[in-house]
């Protein structure tokens, strides 16, 4: 009787636990709004400093059980901070890193195998069935998921960043034409020198970046965005300083730096000093952010300025050379990870399932219906009594399209495009016809990451010094120098890096 009773305990007990296993697999409804707290990592931003006590976050509690105690750093100490979690293996439950961090440390147990979870998280799954750059860039060698990248940019390629701001009030004092070619933009320049004598009419925010002086520039005479990149005319990763376009554009901008038509600092300025130059009219053409145009506006206005207004002009490129900007690009650099030591893995994931889902991902890039946000002809719409640029208030005062946070930026400025002015309206369709669709992310191998770490850093701090010195006049551009220029350039590695970005971009999507 006595070995009955235990056959049957024991039957009981299997059934038991294989239910409990069942149940786990399903998800753990039950234990869904258990409370429990998990870490996260984030910095404050300018807009305002991160807060405990964000009201989404009270709502997402609400919905999922989950707390979450933000690990803050400064914004300066934010990429050290992560190095180090990294080396150590000490991150927060959540955290933001680059997709190529998460996809050479997660295999080393540094990060959560998301696959492994997706038979529990159809939004993950779903996610990364649809979107093959997606899985691309958060794979790692073992064939494991190790971050969700932060969705930046619509999958039509028509959303933008940069414009090329002018001071429409002095155009309009000056009888001045907008410029189409590089010949008109020059001759815009002069001008503006002419009529405004202490100005230096072109500034720029920095020389190198995607509204740095060279990029601009250099895209405009060889159709290459940056030192390397695409070529969206073929489809293939080139070095812009191989073109001949490159040594156009040196002479071009020596002329303009010797005809003081450019700011003299341009190699130094910072940012505060770039945005001074174009409230005080010490410079009044620049390419910028369009995002910032009105707040400039604005704030030129409430120094004094009540004439003070700026307007674009259509993007310019030399002959043979179309004319461009690379949208955002659909898929971003960095994602949201779990830390492989999470205390409770089957939650956590959960949770990023929660936060992918969509009402997730409205707390996250939206805020609160009625209160961020409401619905206009079926349409979300920002509140508009947070002004035509909502993201000072909207990151500000509720944690909403927070960087290191949200996953979906896009939506966010789709619905923040959806409240433009009337005038941002039509610069977005003046400039429509420049936007082509930003290459898609390539994933090396390590001994392709070694390549890139060992020489492309050196090679750009180079690059950025002589062409400096080339603008400036410091070294005299002719074919000697030129010559120069690239044979050290070769030296330095670009040839090598240039094969490297081909190869893995030919690899990454069959090309």
């Amino acid at each position: 009787m006595k070995r009955k009773k235990v056959a049957w305990l024991l039957t009981v007990g299997l059934l038991v636990g294989v239910l409990a296993a069942c149940s786990n697999q399903s998800g753990g409804d039950e234990n869904s709004n258990e409370s429990i707290t998990f870490s996260w990592l984030v910095y404050d931003r300018p807009e305002g400093k991160v807060r405990t006590d964000w009201e989404i976050f009270k709502e997402i509690k609400e919905k999922t059980g989950v707390s979450i105690e933000f690990n803050i750093v400064s914004q300066e100490g934010l990429t050290e901070k992560k190095q180090i979690m990294i080396a150590t293996n000490t991150p927060t439950d959540f955290i933001n890193v680059s997709m190529q961090d998460a996809r050479e440390h997660g295999p080393e147990n540094i990060f959560l195998n998301l696959k492994q979870y997706f038979d529990r998280a159809p939004n993950l799954k779903k996610f990364f069935d649809e979107n093959a750059e997606a899985r691309a860039v958060a794979t790692g060698a073992d064939g494991g998921i190790y971050a969700v990248p932060v969705l930046e940019g619509d999958v039509e390629g028509k959303g933008f960043n940069f414009v090329w701001y002018i001071r429409k009030d002095l155009m309009d004092k000056y009888h001045l034409q907008a410029p189409k070619t590089l010949d008109e933009f020059y001759e815009l320049l002069k001008a503006f020198k002419q009529r405004e004598p202490d100005t230096y009419p072109l500034t720029a925010n920095a020389i190198v970046g995607d509204t740095g002086l060279y990029t601009t520039f250099g895209r405009a005479f060889t159709g290459i965005h940056g030192f390397f990149n695409l070529d969206p005319e073929t489809d293939t990763y080139a070095f812009a300083p191989y073109h001949d376009g490159y040594k156009e554009m040196l002479v071009f901008l020596n002329k303009l730096y010797a005809e003081k038509l450019l700011d003299p600092e341009f190699s130094l300025i910072t940012q505060a000093q770039w945005e001074e130059r174009m409230l005080t009219g010490k410079s009044v053409v620049t390419y910028f952010w369009k995002a910032d145009m009105e707040t400039i506006i604005d704030k030129a206005r409430q120094a004094g300025n009540a004439e003070y207004d700026l307007d674009v002009i259509p993007m310019f490129a030399a002959d043979g050379i179309k004319p461009y900007q690379f949208s955002r690009p659909v898929i971003g650099g960095s994602g949201l990870a779990i830390a492989a030591k999470v205390k409770d893995k089957e939650r956590a994931v959960k949770f990023l399932d929660y936060l992918k889902s969509e009402e997730g991902t409205n707390y996250l890039s939206l805020g609160i219906e009625g209160k961020t946000y409401m619905i206009e002809d079926g349409k979300p719409v920002f509140n508009p009594e947070f002004g035509t640029s909502p993201f000072t208030v909207l990151r500000k005062d509720w944690g909403v399209w927070y960087d290191q946070i949200t996953l979906n930026n896009a939506l966010s400025r789709e619905v923040w495009e959806r409240g433009l002015s009337e005038k941002s309206k039509d610069i977005n369709a003046r400039y429509a016809e420049f936007i082509v669709p930003a290459p898609k992310q390539i994933v090396k191998t390590d001994e392709e990451l070694e390549l890139e770490k060992s020489k492309l850093n050196n090679l750009n701090k180079y690059l950025e010094q002589k062409v400096t010195e080339f603008v400036t006049g410091k070294t005299p551009i002719n074919d000697s120098t030129y010559r120069e220029f690239i044979n050290q350039a070769k030296k330095l590695g670009s040839d090598e890096l240039l094969e490297m970005y081909n190869t893995a971009y030919k690899r990454t999507y069959g090309k």
